[in-house]
């Protein structure tokens, strides 16, 4: 029982870091800034969810979908990373990204919440991998709390993408449009920054 509390806490660390709520807030505006206040939240709702259950599928079942398929690791961060720079490169050229477009009245878009949101942004390599890390060698016990922390973060990402439609509401068009690009920038080396992992995995550099 000692031992369960900093393993939590350690858990809890480890997952914030990889997902950042707060980092992610921007990025989210800037995804789906054409859509309505209520599309936003059922977007973020359904982000979240779709990325809990990637993680969970992952944690309890990970080993076997990755040697069923036959996953690497490597592949799996040379695909998120090219899906990810694809949507910054598109950011870049202030171009409404066909893999986040959104028709004129806001009717929700499945795609959005499910790519690039729920994965490879919210559950991507980096996510899954650690959360697999931390089940290696655990027992049920070690899992349930992976999952419960996990969960607690997917939540509060959930919180953070609903105030940000409140803060894109305050900061007008011109800034968003900056964020936009910055944001882009971002997307578009954080991908590149994950194919290059990738090669290096695969390759053994």
């Amino acid at each position: 029982m000692d031992t369960l509390l900093p393993f939590t806490l350690t858990v809890f660390t480890g997952f914030f870091a990889i997902m950042n709520p707060i980092a992610n807030v921007p990025i989210f505006s800037s995804l789906v800034q054409d859509a309505d206040e209520a599309t936003k939240k059922k977007i973020s709702k359904n982000a979240t969810i779709i990325a809990f259950l990637i993680v969970v599928v992952f944690v309890v079942l990970g080993k076997f979908i990755f040697e069923l398929f036959g996953i690497t690791i490597p592949a799996f961060k040379i695909t998120g990373g090219i899906l990810i720079f694809f949507v910054g490169f598109e950011m870049l050229q202030s171009k409404k990204s066909s893999v986040k477009h959104l028709k004129e009245n806001a009717v929700i878009d499945e795609n959005i919440a499910v790519s690039p949101l729920a994965i490879p942004i919210l559950s991507g390599p980096g996510t899954i991998v650690t959360a697999m890390n931390f089940v290696a060698k655990g027992d049920f016990t070690e899992i349930g709390i992976v999952i419960l922390v996990f969960g607690v973060i997917c939540y509060m990402t959930y919180l953070a993408f609903n105030i940000s439609d409140f803060i894109v509401r305050k900061l007008g068009n011109n800034v968003i449009t900056v964020i936009s690009k910055l944001m882009g920038l971002i997307i578009a080396i954080i991908g590149t920054s994950m194919i290059i992992q990738g090669v290096k995995v695969a390759f053994d550099i």
